[in-house]
């Protein structure tokens, strides 16, 4: 039987999910977790996670949360008109929104990404500038600048990111571990190949297999952390950009960001309620072996079943950003400097409110084998997911 367990002692963990402008409100919440001392072991991220993934694990624990500054304010502008000090219901500051994400559409990102010229329909059939309406080279000059690719591959900090194959529609994961027991290594390549978010980015070719974005398959790694570690106890941060609960839209603007949201946050849910009910049934099987007479917990079948039962474990304590009411479906483009200070300072309200309950991690957890605290608002603490 697996003795009660502690899960601030268990082996940290931070999931990121995929969410582009919105990826500030991760780093907000990394630099809060740094406050309190969490030093994770492992890092999975999808998409603009994996960026911010690569840049936690590619750099010493004392300049992290300065990269990932250097990074966000290069990627997000500042703007010739800034809004005034906004109200709930500011139409201004939705204006403004609005204005950004459509300059960042028609102009790119310094850092990131530029717009082709001449654009994607004018280039030959076949050609990797017919398949996506943007350039992210500029994108590898900046991982290149910001994170030192070989501190990753000594293993330093575990690192997953994930990709979708074009061809095979296949979700998969680049794992510095798996690929250093294979000979490998992981380069801007792969953080690129998690990110390439299609029509807009190019697919990234990777030893001759093409990859997008591996949000397009599964925007959260928490089941690749899950499958891929079942001996050791885990306290698992996962950070979302997109919530899955919200309000009735009312306008065809709030019913497209509704839809985005939805889209982009299902599967997470999915994911977390599935692991909960596989890792709580080997409980129960592991259990119901214990109530068998001896000889019956000598046969085969039980020896088999007591094995594979066998289950660490899991906490996740799940955060999710809640959208502003002047955000729309552009949010997760709008790389305005003023939204990227908003987003990380939630990140950084965020994990303080949820922290502030971390008495909940400092108790044994025996009842359960996997536990979610979902942190659901802005003033309330996580609670105990049924």
């Amino acid at each position: 039987m697996n003795p009660a367990t502690t899960p601030a002692q268990a082996q940290r963990v931070l999931v990121l999910q995929g969410g582009g402008a919105l990826g500030s409100y991760q780093a907000g919440a990394y630099q809060a977790l740094c406050h309190f001392d969490f030093e994770p072991a492992w890092i999975a991220g999808v998409s603009i996670g994996a960026i911010n993934a690569a840049i936690i694990a590619g750099n010493e624990r004392e300049k992290r949360v300065d990269r990932l500054k250097e990074f966000w304010q290069t990627v997000s502008p500042g703007a010739p008109w800034v809004p005034k000090p906004i109200t709930k219901a500011d139409r201004e500051r939705s204006l403004y929104n609005e204005t950004n994400a459509a300059l960042v559409a028609t102009f790119g990102t310094p850092g990131f990404f530029t717009p082709r010229l001449p654009p994607a329909p004018l280039w030959p059939k076949g050609s990797p500038q017919a398949q996506s309406y943007y350039d992210t080279a500029p994108l590898r000059k900046t991982l290149e600048r910001l994170v030192d690719f070989d501190r990753i591959n000594d293993l330093k900090c575990r690192l997953s990111v994930g990709a979708v194959s074009v061809t095979s529609g296949n979700l998969k994961y680049f794992d510095n571990v798996e690929m250093k027991r294979q000979g490998k290594r992981i380069g801007p390549e792969h953080i690129m190949a998690s990110g390439a978010l299609p029509p807009g980015f190019p697919s990234i070719v990777i030893d001759g297999e093409h990859y997008w974005d591996g949000g397009i398959a599964s925007n959260t790694p928490l089941d690749y952390v899950l499958d891929a570690e079942t001996k050791h106890d885990l306290l698992i941060f996962q950070i979302d950009l997109f919530s899955a609960r919200g309000p009735l839209p009312e306008s065809i603007l709030e019913a497209t960001e509704r839809e985005k949201d939805i889209r982009f946050s299902s599967r997470t849910r999915m994911s977390t309620d599935k692991n909960r009910q596989i890792h709580n049934a080997r409980k129960a099987v592991l259990d119901l072996i214990e109530k068998l007479p001896d000889h019956l917990k000598a046969d085969p079948s039980a020896v088999f079943l007591r094995e594979v039962a066998r289950e660490s474990t899991v906490t996740v304590v799940h955060l999710i950003y809640r959208s502003k009411n002047y955000e729309s479906s552009s949010k997760d483009y709008d790389f305005s400097h003023v939204a990227m200070v908003e987003h990380w300072e939630a990140g950084v309200r965020d994990v303080h409110r949820a922290v502030a309950c971390r008495d909940q991690l400092e108790r044994p957890q025996s009842d359960e084998t996997m536990v979610t605290y979902d942190f659901s608002g802005e003033e309330d603490p996580p609670k105990k997911e049924q």
